[in-house]
């Protein structure tokens, strides 16, 4: 990089006339005085002896005015490097070795004060202008300090004789010579110094030379001033880039969706999930009006969006129902903040909307699990450790069919047939429920339901029981409400014993059930119930016969039975059958 100056003065070309004009009148006078016409006045070898001495003096001038020249050039050329960038390390390079090509210098350096008030070597070039190894860094720090210390540039034509230095280590181990350094400042704060030496010659430096170093000095401050303005600036700037990368990144990685808008409602922003919830490529939706952009949301955001507007106020959770989109329907919650500058004045507006159709869609068939499971059941469920196969078991099996259901069929239509049949179904889950069991599945018109599992419970049996007489006892309510022609009743049979219970089916479509031939015995029992009639198993009355008040029946041929099976009607519980159970 060099800065091209004009030469409107050809001081080399005047040196050469001069020295050819000099030479002449050295003949002239040389000639004159030789041989001396008398005709010639006195005045005329006067005049000629004068311009030849004076020739001598303008010659001087022309050189003085020559490397004034060179200065002033080195110096523009210097205030050219240091305003031509803002990487102000390869500027001073360029600049220290025109100061150096400059004044003859051996070498310089440039020193700035680091964090800690240190002076570090930020330049260090030599001569032949090449950087110079840390190893070689051999300076007087004695000159440095002085400088730093008083603010005010030194000249040393000789260190190793110049009685301001006398008896320093650094001037005689490094046997440093001639010297120059000056002060550093940016703002009339002192950040460094500019230091140049010659280590082989004496008086190679001038006190122009000084002055030449401390106008540099004056630019470099101040460039290097701007560099570090810009490298904060960029420093600042790459954060702040990182900062919004980040906050970039969150937003798409957000599972709410994000809207801003600004004070006159046109969106700003629009994260990734916000765009998958609408349905809409953010394209579509950034740059656009909201009421353009949620044309079914605008009636019912747009009074909260100019309450947030004038009042500075939030709106939080407010939910809306099934929303058409283009992926179809939707169920939102959203909520709106207002959206600040960092003088805390309103811009806009953030709009957080939160997809609650999956939720809504979990929460009924929660509702419906509720229907068939105890909710106290469903909370001691833990998914993780539902696993397709089973656990043997024992539990208490129940089984509860309308009687004369299939006559009383062929009198309605099949609406008005389910309507019954689930008033009549729904009475007896209730009645499960109620005591905690598991409803397993709904055959027909018949309930199958069994108790202690999935969640163990000691009083299994017992609940199984109050569950049979509740069922029982709800006909009384629901036949209130009823034609006496719709009257039905229910067959119920209970039996206990081991059962494999656990998750049937593929990972896709599974099913909670019991198998086992406690089941099958169940609802052979069931089936030889008449209409109001209990009936329990040998077995479960064996456990619990001090507890309840049964009426001997005769045996019955079950299906699939080798011998007839032993069961008892179920009378009632005993008043203190609640209490020994529970202990």
């Amino acid at each position: 990089m060099e800065l091209n100056i004009p030469d409107s003065l050809t001081f080399t070309s005047l040196d050469q006339k001069l020295v050819h004009l000099d030479g002449l009148l050295k003949n002239i006078q040389d000639t004159l005085t030789k041989v001396r016409p008398a005709s010639l006045p006195t005045f005329v070898y006067e005049g000629v002896t004068q311009l030849a001495g004076s020739l001598g003096q303008i010659r001087k001038q022309v050189s003085t005015l020559e490397d004034e020249r060179r200065s002033l050039r080195a110096l523009a050329q210097i205030g050219y490097y240091v305003n031509s960038s803002l990487e102000l390390r390869e500027v001073l390079q360029l600049v220290m070795d025109t100061i150096i090509r400059i004044s003859r210098a051996e070498r310089g350096f440039l020193m700035l004060h680091n964090p800690e008030g240190e002076l570090v070597i930020q330049v260090a070039r030599n001569w032949v202008q090449e950087s110079i190894d840390p190893s070689e860094f051999e300076i007087s720090r004695t000159v440095i300090y002085r400088v730093v210390n008083d603010g005010l540039p030194l000249l040393t034509t000789n260190a190793q004789e110049d009685p301001r230095f006398t008896g320093q280590n650094s001037v005689v181990a490094y046997n440093l010579r001639s010297i120059l350094c000056v002060p550093l400042k940016a703002r009339d704060e002192m950040i460094g110094v500019i230091y140049a030496d010659n280590r082989i010659r004496s008086g190679m430096f001038t006190q122009k030379d000084l002055d030449m170093l401390s106008a540099f000095a004056n630019q470099a401050g101040v460039a290097i001033e701007n560099a570090r303005l810009f490298e904060s600036v960029r420093r600042t700037l790459a954060e702040v880039t990182e900062l919004k990368n980040l906050m970039d990144n969150v937003f798409a990685s957000m599972a709410s969706g994000v809207l801003t808008a600004d004070v006159e409602e046109r969106v700003m922003m629009c994260n990734r999930a916000a765009a998958t919830i609408l349905g809409r490529a953010s394209t579509e939706i950034v740059g656009h009006d909201l009421k353009e952009t949620l044309p079914r949301l605008a009636p019912l955001i747009e009074p909260h969006l100019q309450r947030v507007m004038k009042t500075d106020q939030q709106v939080l959770g407010l939910e809306t129902n099934a929303i058409q989109t283009p992926r179809g329907m939707v169920d939102l919650r959203m909520s709106l903040t207002p959206l600040k500058d960092v003088q805390q004045v309103t811009q806009g507006v953030a709009i957080v909307l939160e997809d609650l159709t999956e939720k809504k869609k979990l929460e009924a068939q929660r509702r419906l699990f509720e229907r068939m499971v105890s909710p106290a059941v469903i909370e001691q469920l833990n998914p993780d450790r539902l696993h397709l196969g089973g656990r043997r078991t024992e539990i208490t099996v129940l089984f509860a069919d309308i009687r004369g259901f299939t006559g009383f069929s062929e009198s309605l239509s099949p609406e008005g047939l389910v309507a019954v049949l689930n008033r009549y179904l729904a009475s007896a889950a209730e009645a499960v429920l109620h005591e905690d069991g598991t409803v397993d599945k709904f055959l027909g018109d018949a309930v199958m339901a069994w108790f202690n599992a999935p969640i163990p419970q000691e009083d299994h049996i017992i609940r199984a029981l109050r569950a049979a007489i509740q069922i029982r006892e709800s006909l009384n309510a629901l036949h209130a409400t009823m034609r006496e022609d719709m009257h039905l009743s229910f067959g119920i049979g209970i039996h206990t014993g081991d059962a494999v219970l656990g998750l049937v089916g593929t990972e896709k479509r599974l099913e909670y059930t019991a198998i086992g031939d406690s089941v099958n015995t169940a609802k052979r029992i069931q089936e030889n119930a008449g209409p109001g009639q209990i009936l329990i198993s040998q077995a479960t009355y064996a456990q619990v016969m001090d507890l309840v008040e049964v009426r001997p029946v005769d045996a019955i041929n079950a299906k699939g039975k080798r011998e007839p099976v032993v069961v008892y009607e179920l009378v009632g519980l005993r008043e203190d059958a609640g209490a020994e159970a529970g202990g």
